[in-house]
């Protein structure tokens, strides 16, 4: 079974750091795009960053551009999502996901997506 599972969410306080990590298995990492999303209360799912396994292409919305960063660890199967900076705006459930694609930016629909991770961020 294709899954992907996400740690280093929690409470930070604004100008602070966190790394999330979406670690996955039951698919070769090399074939896939890898997508970071999240969702506040109220909003729509927003596209935050995403990375295209086949060159290593990345891509990141204009709202956190500058102050994340989207990198791989091929050995681990595993994609990082490392947010400095962090602003109260940036609050939300964060989600990574998979598609087979070879370009992220050209992924209609996810295939697999991860359970969620939380992210606050305090004034």
């Amino acid at each position: 079974e294709v899954q992907l599972v996400e740690s280093g969410g929690g409470l930070v306080q604004a100008g602070g750091s966190l790394r999330l990590s979406c670690a996955a298995s039951g698919f070769t990492f090399d074939d896939y795009a890898i997508g970071w999303f999240r969702q506040a209360p109220g909003k729509e799912r927003e596209g935050v960053s995403c990375f295209s396994s086949s060159d290593g292409s990345t891509y990141y919305a204009d709202s956190v551009k500058g102050r994340f960063t989207i990198s791989s660890d091929n050995a681990k199967n595993t994609v990082y999502l490392q947010m400095n900076s962090l602003k109260p705006e940036d609050t939300a459930v964060y989600y990574c996901a998979a598609a087979i694609e070879r370009n992220c930016r050209m992924v209609y629909e996810y295939d697999y997506w991860g359970q969620g991770t939380q992210v606050t961020v305090s004034s």
